[in-house]
């Protein structure tokens, strides 16, 4: 687990590298779905990434967001998302990441997420905690949602009052101190997991938005769930994280509001 999660903190600081080299510059803009964009610095950091694990771990399958490779047959997989935060990329917005997780067995176990404008690496291994730079990190120890900070994020593709997350924000709205939507799921994660954030709830994510962010709110000593379910499945949709203590106050909420499958 050690150099695979060197291995992971050195592709995460070359893919932040290539990032950087092309923020703030010219660079092709495509629309995917809904309101969702893809540069050419999502798709040459992806190349960058998916080939260096190639070459050090040709056997261990690979789940990317922008070449749509999805090998989750194989036991051993890394699920990355090359730049998470790609229209605050785009419009120059300094926020955005790359995120890269490691999971055997449909079990997470390693998980790394880089911010390359803060120079903040932060990492985990299931079972050892979880750390920023080389500083281990905790969750926050606030009790309830009145004195708490929510992040949460809206769909690309919202066709409905019910797809947008509106009612679940309008209801947080009334309950937290303050909410901030800071458009990369990856980092908002992270953010719960140091302590910044105390909660943090979105639908219609994907496996590489919240795969190593999740496992790092974990290791810091957070909590995980579906929005229905007290166990977290990284492939459904659906996430609630906190730092524990506000889990199933926020549990009740997305309930009461959203549809209990």
């Amino acid at each position: 687990m050690e150099e695979k999660l060197r291995f992971m903190k050195e592709i995460s600081l070359g893919a932040g590298k290539i990032v950087m080299g092309w923020f703030g510059k010219g660079f092709l803009v495509k629309e995917k779905r809904g309101r969702e964009l893809v540069t050419t610095a999502d798709e040459e950091s992806e190349e960058f990434i998916v080939s260096a694990i190639r070459e050090r771990y040709p056997r261990i399958g690979v789940v990317a967001e922008e070449s749509n490779t999805r090998e989750w047959e194989r036991e051993e997989v890394f699920i990355l998302d090359p730049l998470d935060g790609t229209n605050n990329f785009t419009y120059g917005i300094p926020f955005f990441c790359v995120s890269i997780a490691y999971q055997v067995s449909e079990e997470l176990q390693i998980g790394v997420v880089y911010d390359p404008i803060h120079k903040e690496l932060f990492s985990c291994i299931r079972g050892r905690g979880a750390h920023l730079n080389k500083k281990s990190i905790n969750v926050s120890n606030r009790d309830g949602l009145s004195e708490s900070i929510l992040a949460t994020g809206f769909p690309y593709v919202r066709k409905s009052k019910r797809d947008s997350n509106l009612p679940e924000f309008a209801e947080f709205l009334i309950k937290a101190r303050g909410i901030r939507r800071l458009g990369s799921a990856a980092l908002d994660l992270c953010y719960v997991a140091c302590g910044r954030f105390d909660g943090f709830w979105e639908k219609s994510l994907n496996p590489w938005d919240i795969s190593a962010g999740g496992l790092l709110v974990r290791e810091a000593g957070g909590r995980v769930s579906n929005f229905y379910e007290n166990g977290w499945d990284n492939r459904k949709d659906g996430i609630i994280a906190s730092n524990g203590n506000i889990h199933d106050e926020m549990m009740v909420i997305i309930k009461r509001v959203g549809r209990v499958d």
